[in-house]
């Protein structure tokens, strides 16, 4: 098919737009609990730890050498990964036929839609999930509509990595599998070597990782399972789907399921339908194993290229413009759910917070580090010498080093698992984000409240310090029973 030459410069505007916009927002509130957590592994760098593997910790690794404590130069890499799914969406856009004004409705719609900015903001798993699944499914559109075989190889070596950053890309590529198996003329692809090679060389990138989790008694599968327990039922599925369906926004799910009409249907379009299908495939696992709606982001963008392009070819350019513009705005209304627009303490209070807690989970780090650093400070120099501090889950352990509350921070929960248990001699112990304390510990009194001042209902709020005499037993004993994996 007839396909017009990169919207470079209106798809530049919106990808300027988009990353100014993200990098000015970025210092607002504070890091998110995940964030604290990916700075400490990347202090711990392993081919793995029990819920990811290595990729974003590394990222976050190496932004915290560039610039210590910067919750800025940390979301950068995210910006950079949504500005690549923009330019990803657009180049989806081109290879189904669309002109200047469909490709321009497509970066718009992605880039301003509710969920590109919002895992624009934080250096997630998800963010970079996003990423490479658009990137895999558009590289082998692209190989599919060109005849281009050796393009299986660059999709299995972003696929390489992207498993190195989420497992879930392994859903991804079971979908181009079943695709490309399911439509007429693109079956024949699956007697080359091309796609197979492509894979073999995705499957050797990922096997440090499989080996860590081997050794590791593969605590991923722990963790899914408890995923798949607090979102699995009838009712988990039915949410999933409408998760799906309204992350990008109500309206621009809309433009996104007649994309995936399209595909399905229009003759044209038929080296590239095995991304319709794909979607398909990997929906239907999700549905038989259990996860959240989000997990389908990445295979989203391509469907929204096709919307894009079939309202694009139909309509004149004023009523695609009024389009882009209606899209956005039903997006936007969403973003101070995701975005840190509001002030804290009004977001802390509103309907947004209620509807996505992610960023309470950004409010009053700093505050409950110093709350738990007056704890410390009321501690005798001797007791100082060999305190510590013990958190219930690793948001908490990653603030109190984050802003460094000026004892060693430990943790038994995910990753923290594999970096403890403190010393013996570790006493007294500071326990944070316990209810009570007293099945693991001796002799504790409550020292503080954690409290922000947003007053924002996250998870610590209104949570006990105590100070505790030591440990039950001993560390080497109690660890096991400290040590947890849940998401």
């Amino acid at each position: 098919m007839e396909r017009s030459s990169y919207a470079v410069r209106e798809v530049g505007a919106v990808c300027i737009e988009l990353a100014a916009g993200l990098m000015l927002l970025a210092p607002h509130y504070g890091p998110h609990r995940d964030e604290l957590y990916f700075v400490a592994a990347g202090k711990h760098l392993a081919w793995g730890y029990p819920d990811q593997p290595a990729f974003t910790p590394l990222l976050a690794r190496l932004a915290d050498l560039v610039a210590p404590s910067s919750v800025t130069v940390l979301r950068i890499p995210a910006v950079l990964a949504v500005v690549g799914v923009v330019l990803l969406s657009v180049q989806a856009a081109r290879l189904l036929g669309a002109a200047r004004a469909g490709q321009v409705l497509t970066a718009v719609t992605v880039g301003f839609s509710t969920i590109v900015p919002g895992l624009g903001h934080l250096l997630s798993t998800a963010t970079f999930d996003l990423l490479f699944w658009t990137a895999i499914l558009v590289i082998v559109a692209e190989s599919l509509v060109d005849d281009r075989p050796r393009l299986w190889l660059l999709a299995g070596a972003v696929a390489g990595v992207g498993l190195n950053n989420k497992h879930a890309v392994a859903f991804c590529l079971f979908g181009v599998l079943v695709g490309v198996a399911l439509v007429r003329e693109t079956r024949p692809v699956l007697r080359t070597a091309w796609p197979w090679l492509g894979g073999l060389l995705a499957l050797a990138m990922w096997v440090p990782n499989l080996v860590w989790q081997a050794r590791h008694d593969w605590p991923v599968f722990a963790l899914s399972a408890d995923i798949a327990e607090e979102y699995g039922g009838l009712g988990g599925r039915i949410v999933m789907v409408l998760e799906a369906f309204v992350i990008f926004s109500p309206l621009i799910g809309v433009v996104w399921v007649l994309g995936l009409v399209q595909l399905l249907r229009r003759p044209g379009w038929a080296r590239i339908r095995p991304l319709a299908i794909a979607f398909l495939a990997v929906l239907l696992a999700f549905l038989v194993t259990g996860g959240k709606g989000y997990y389908l982001a990445g295979a989203i963008p391509p469907l929204i290229a096709a919307g894009c392009t079939h309202l694009a070819a139909r309509w004149s350019t004023r009523r695609v413009v009024a389009t882009g513009a209606v899209l956005v705005a039903s997006a936007a209304v969403a973003y101070p759910a995701v975005l840190p627009i509001l002030p804290a303490s009004t977001f802390g209070g509103s309907f947004y917070a209620e509807a996505n807690d992610v960023q309470l989970e950004t409010i009053g780090w700093e505050e409950y580090t110093d709350q738990v650093r007056a704890v410390v400070d009321s501690l005798a120099p001797e007791q100082r010498r060999t305190a510590v501090v013990f958190t219930g889950n690793y948001g908490e352990a990653g603030a109190m080093r984050w802003y460094d509350v000026g004892l060693p921070v430990y943790s038994g929960h995910n990753g923290y698992r594999e970096w403890g248990p403190p010393a013996a001699s570790a006493a007294p112990v500071i326990v944070v984000g316990w209810h009570d304390p007293t099945s693991a510990f001796d002799g504790c009194s409550r020292a503080a409240t954690l409290r922000n001042d947003a007053d924002a209902p996250g998870e610590e709020a209104g949570l006990p310090v105590w100070l505790c005499t030591s440990v039950r037993g001993s560390w080497a004993e109690a660890w096991p029973e400290l040590s947890h994996y849940d998401a």
